[in-house]
């Protein structure tokens, strides 16, 4: 049976909830990502909006085990946690929300499952999806972003909040014509790079950690290819020495705040390499939504194509996107 999916308004409620009852111990004061992998980078959309949006309230990401590890002196009653694994059962994951909850903090926990592990530590669940079948609203870093609108308004207000609400509704339309619209593009993208032996992907502000996932998760760990991920911020100081005409780079382009630091990659690409795949937000559509919110947005709408590059790839190698040779079948 399909778990029911946390709707916009439950989760407008539990943060109210959550809000409420901290009030009266002082407030919120940190909030804390917790995750691994793709997981942990879906998580980035919160970490993005609430660090550029948030005055009064400070947000750190740190992977599950580390957190376990060597747990920050500031998780405390006044720490609200969000611990994410897709099925709940990471056990990282679910170690590192104990941990929170033992030090006091206020955890939510999401997942796509409500009987799971991760569950169990957590003081309030959210149900989400995974799946680009399904609806964008549905999915995790729709979820996510939402919970970080919504705590932020509902503490220190958001005078953006029309903006984005409107962009939620936006949002799920671009993606579906985006995706048509790459569709082609994607099965030639696998067709020409199918024997690349390392692909480099690239992006910056909110879309940042889309060039990790895409990276890590879809190259990486579902292709076998050789991968790694360049801020575009980061790219002239060391990465573009890499730069040729033989080595290939996915480039996440922006709308917003952070756009120059792809336009000026991208430049440098242009003269200096000759295989550059550019997945460009203006081009797919996003900019029907609002100027003053449009850069929370990116990562959705770059996920949701990049997931299209990394399944034309899949089809050209024949290489399954859910082979493994080591997760879950050795010991690690």
């Amino acid at each position: 049976m399909e778990e029911k999916v946390t709707s916009f308004e439950e989760m407008k409620e539990m943060i109210a909830e959550i809000v409420e009852k901290m009030k009266k111990k002082g407030g919120i004061k940190n909030v804390y990502c917790l995750a691994c992998g793709g997981s942990h980078a879906c998580l980035y959309p919160m970490e993005y909006f609430l660090r550029t949006e948030a005055k009064n309230i400070a947000v750190h990401s740190i992977t599950s085990n580390e957190f376990v590890y060597a747990m920050p002196k500031a998780v405390d009653e006044n720490t609200l946690v969000f611990a994410m694994s897709l099925m709940g059962g990471t056990k990282e994951t679910v170690e590192a929300a104990k941990a929170a909850k033992a030090a006091g903090a206020t955890v939510v926990a999401l997942c796509a499952k409500h009987e799971v592990p991760l569950v169990e530590p957590a003081d309030y669940t959210v149900i989400y999806r995974i799946d680009i079948g399904y609806p964008v609203e549905e999915q995790n870093q729709m979820k996510i972003l939402t919970l970080a609108v919504e705590l932020l308004n509902q503490t220190e207000g958001y005078v953006n909040y029309d903006a984005m609400l409107d962009g939620y509704d936006k949002i799920g339309e671009i993606c579906t014509k985006a995706i048509r619209q790459v569709k082609d593009r994607a099965i030639e993208f696998g067709r020409d790079y199918k024997d690349e032996p390392v692909l480099y992907t690239m992006a910056s502000g909110a879309s940042s950690k889309v060039a990790y996932m895409q990276s890590i998760c879809m190259f990486m760990e579902m292709e076998w290819v050789h991968s790694s991920s360049i801020h575009c911020g980061e790219f002239f100081h060391g990465p573009f020495e890499v730069t040729d005409y033989e080595t290939p780079f996915m480039i996440f382009m922006g709308e917003g705040r952070t756009r120059y630091l792809d336009e000026r990659a991208l430049k440098f690409l242009r003269t200096y390499a000759k295989k550059v795949i550019v997945i460009d937000a203006k081009e797919l559509g996003l900019d029907t939504i609002s100027d003053e919110v449009i850069e929370y947005f990116n990562p959705i709408l770059h996920w949701a194509v990049g997931l299209e590059y990394a399944e034309g790839l899949a089809q050209a190698k024949k290489h399954p996107i859910f082979m493994r040779r080591y997760m879950y079948k050795v010991e690690y």
